[in-house]
This record gives C-alpha cells, structure tokens and sequence, in this order.
C-alpha cells in the first residue's frame, strides 16, 4: 500500500461548482475514484514506455509514452481538484498494482504491440467515447472545461496507439501475427471486466449529468458500441483476427 496525496495541487485548480447536498456524496465519490484510476494510470504508461524500448521501437515512442504518464498524472491532480471542490480530500491509499504483463511468450515486437493494443488502442479508445459522451451532456461550465483538458489527452493517447500498430501492422511476420491474434480474445475480456467493475447498473440520478454523474446504463451500451463499432473494425482492417476475438 502505499499513500497518495494530492491536496496542494489539486486546491490550486479547483473549479467552482454549484451542487446540491442531495448529490454532493455521490459526486465525491465518482470523482475521488477516477483520481485513484487517473493517476495510477502514469505506471502503465512508464513501463509501456520502457518495453516500447527493450522491444527495438525508438525513442520517439518512449518519449511520447513518458509524456502520457505526465498528463495522467495531471488528470489525477485535476480529479483531486473537482473532490476538494466538493468537499473532500484530494487523498488515497493505493493498493499495489498488478505486474505489467511483458508476454514472454510472443515474440519481441509483439510484445509491446499486444500492450500497445490493450492500454492505448482499447482502453484509451474506450475512455475517449465515455468521456467524450459525458461531455456532450454536462453543461458549459468550469468542471466541463476541465473534462475537456482531460478527453483532449485520452483523444491523443489513443490515436498514438492506433498510428503505431498502423505503422508496424504491414511487416509483422507470421508468427508476430498469430501471437497478436491469439491475445485479442484476453485482452477483450479484461477490457470488458473492467469496464463493468467501474460502471454502475444504474442511470444518472436527477441533476448529475452536470457533475459528471451520467447513466451506466448508457455508457454500458456505449462500451460495447466503441468495441464493436470501432476497435474490432480498425484491428481488422489492419489484418487482425478482431471479429473471431470478438465470437470467441
């Protein structure tokens, strides 16, 4: 465990929020887990930085990738700000993450790409359409302002995946491929598990949409529309196996 603590930063951003008591502890919470979820996000893409390098691709990925870990740092201090804005502490303790998988059993390139595919090309992806969703309900407003500073980061780090795989997909041998391939229906399911875990089976209490409140019921439906519409069509149009993936 180790604790986190982003009061001082967090307090020189906070928006000015107009929020009813009735929604005030709901808001709090929502937004005191996408901090955790935010800043913890800055490991993924440091050791998604360092395997982009052990893996041959060059220093402009890794430097693109110790930049991401910048902004999801700075999105977990933005999240903190909108929590102290409401009244709570911009403070957690963090419970260890799991090992970022390094997938010894593909070959090198692929590696990195099966990585590449599940952080920026689906997860991120993902994070773009519900946060992009989320947007088009609040209202104008400080706090829309600062979830746009956020989906302007998530837009950048999902397309920095899709030009990368786009960039490779051609010279990947066969066995890159197949290795790729055989990681597509993992790395869906824990997508999807994930994504779940963070949604609730519920719609947005009345008057949330502004706070960031919206339907999980909704955005449920948007997950699987982003995966079946978008992510499942481009890995296939870069000659992945996505559609069986998808079946299996």
């Amino acid at each position: 465990m180790s604790a986190l603590d982003l009061r001082s930063a967090a307090r020189e951003s906070m928006p000015v929020l107009g929020v009813s008591d009735a929604l005030r502890g709901q808001a709090k919470a929502t937004w005191h887990a996408r901090m955790i979820n935010e800043y913890a996000s800055h490991e993924v893409f440091l050791a998604l930085a360092d395997q982009l390098v052990a893996c041959g691709f060059g220093d402009e990925a890794r430097v693109a990738c110790v930049g991401f870990a910048d902004e999801e740092r700075r999105h977990g201090v933005l999240c903190g700000a909108v929590v102290e804005a409401l009244g709570g502490e911009a403070t957690a303790t963090l419970r260890p993450r799991d090992l970022f998988p390094q997938h010894m059993d593909a070959p090198t390139r692929a590696r990195a790409l099966r990585n590449i595919i599940s952080v920026c090309c689906m997860s991120e992806t993902v994070a773009v359409s519900l946060i992009g969703a989320e947007r088009l309900e609040m209202p104008r407003s400080p706090l829309r302002d600062l979830l746009t500073r956020i989906y302007a980061d998530e837009v950048g780090h999902a397309r920095f995946g899709w030009r990368l795989l786009g960039q490779v997909a051609a010279d990947l041998n066969a066995d890159e491929r197949a290795a790729i391939d055989r990681y597509l229906p993992v790395a869906l399911s824990h997508l999807v598990a994930h994504e779940l875990a963070h949604l609730p089976a519920r719609h947005a209490p009345s008057g949330g949409e502004a706070l960031g409140l919206c339907s999980g019921l909704d955005a449920r439906v948007l997950l699987f529309d982003t995966i079946s519409q978008v992510i499942v069509p481009q890995l296939d149009a870069l000659g992945f196996k996505a559609s069986l993936a998808r079946a299996a």
